[in-house]
């Protein structure tokens, strides 16, 4: 969990490195990340138990796929485009928050007191974030729009979670991701193909290169390696309090390369979401100890 959420810490300033020349547009990296995964993760089951996927479940898979892909991390990936590594690691905290109100909006599973008073509290941390983001530096020129597109990522992969819940426990991680991520790929390879086309890719320096790749194997293909075995060996609670590395990471790396900084409005945004984040953690995971 810990190897995970470092690498998805460091990869929004990857991203915003990577996307500094504007040679590489968003959402051609998006296409690098999809595809890439796509084919790492059908390389993968050629080793792994082979498992039959009906024509029914692949469709459902499509969809979770756009929800849980191609939505998710474009958005993640344009948004970062617009704020700051730290900000737009920050508002990824926010996950179990909306998944905590989505399936109270759309399974009508009940919310307790303190899991309300959790969500209520880490959606102002992220609602100050938004509207009390300023433009830090020429890497960010639109702080609260990236930080609300980032969040809309997140909002995404929650319905995703909602939605497909009981769906994805029916298969092994590869099958779920090597369906995914084509899915997302058929769809996103063909729109984006008039971009593809005028690319001057001979002036994507190797720097650029490492940091796609870094992207796709390390912070895609690995990190869901990392988070499905940490996930079989670690309590809910434990996985959810690993969260907070991401904007530790993705903060202390922006500073040192000189892209991002912290600030007072950060700072209590910060505290209101950690606070948000580990009520309804900590709620969930003592549900069930008390059934």
């Amino acid at each position: 969990m810990l190897g995970a959420n470092f690498t998805w810490g460091l990869m929004a300033p990857i991203v915003k490195l990577v996307l500094a020349s504007g040679v590489i547009a968003p959402f051609l990296l998006v296409d690098f990340r999809m595809a890439g995964a796509a084919a790492l993760f059908w390389l993968t089951s050629l080793f792994t138990p082979k498992e039959h996927v009906p024509a029914k479940d692949i469709l459902r898979l499509f969809g979770a796929g756009m929800l849980g892909v191609l939505f998710n991390q474009g958005c993640f990936i344009a948004g970062v485009n617009l704020t700051t590594p730290s900000e737009a690691s920050l508002v990824t905290t926010t996950m179990p928050m909306w998944v905590m109100l989505l399936a109270w909006a759309i399974l009508r599973e009940p919310i307790s007191l303190t899991k309300a008073g959790g969500i209520a509290i880490g959606a102002a941390g992220a609602l100050i974030l938004v509207l009390g983001s300023n433009s830090v530096s020429t890497g960010a020129p639109n702080p609260a729009l990236g930080d609300f597109i980032v969040l809309m990522a997140q909002l995404s992969y929650a319905l995703y979670l909602t939605l497909y819940r009981n769906f994805i426990r029916k298969y092994s991680l590869v099958t779920i991701m090597k369906w995914m991520f084509l899915s997302a790929s058929a769809v996103s390879l063909p729109l984006s193909s008039g971009m593809i086309a005028s690319t001057r890719w001979s002036m994507i320096s190797a720097n650029e290169w490492l940091g796609v790749a870094a992207v796709v194997i390390g912070a895609t293909y690995i990190a869901y390696i990392c988070i499905m075995i940490g996930q079989k060996n670690l309590r809910p609670t434990i996985v959810g309090m690993y969260n907070y590395v991401q904007p530790i990471v993705a903060t202390g790396v922006g500073i040192w390369l000189g892209i991002d900084r912290f600030t007072f409005v950060k700072g209590i945004a910060v505290v209101l979401i950690f606070s948000g984040v580990w009520l309804v953690t900590v709620s969930r995971a003592r549900t069930p100890a008390a059934r």
